[in-house]
């Protein structure tokens, strides 16, 4: 079994398209956890709705490929278009941030949420992110 920590994010009927997108997840993975979701300004364009993110803990028997064609599944039953814009509002963003203990996703360093998430959901991650941020 790999446990993996799961980012979601919506700014787009933000509140209805998660709670949507954590049924579909839940009905496929067996969900161990969820963070608290928070509201945070777009990183792109600042005409744009706030967006509403947290994480899930999930376990699956799933591989990483799998698991990230799940993902997108879910993203395009929720009307995400396979060619938005990276910083652009969308309707469900779904990433795999901790993959069987190891950060997986660059952004986590980046995203202050983000690396909250992780550390809620997997304290052990704690002083690993802190390591990895601090100039040796």
């Amino acid at each position: 079994m790999n446990t993996v920590i799961i980012g979601i994010g919506s700014n787009i009927d933000a509140e209805r398209n998660v709670s949507v997108a954590k049924r579909m997840l839940g009905e496929k993975l067996n969900v161990l956890g969820e963070s608290k979701f928070v509201r945070t300004r777009p990183i792109g364009p600042r005409h744009q709705q706030d967006f509403l993110n947290g994480s899930l803990l999930v376990k699956t028997r799933l591989g990483l490929k799998q698991l990230k064609t799940v993902l997108k599944g879910v993203e395009i039953a929720l009307g995400r278009d396979a060619g938005e814009d990276r910083y652009g509002p969308r309707k469900m963003d779904l990433d795999i941030l901790v993959w069987n203990g190891e950060i997986v996703d660059s952004d986590i360093y980046e995203r202050e949420f983000l690396r909250r998430a992780v550390i809620e959901l997997c304290p052990e991650l704690e002083k690993t992110l802190k390591e990895d941020r601090d100039p040796a």
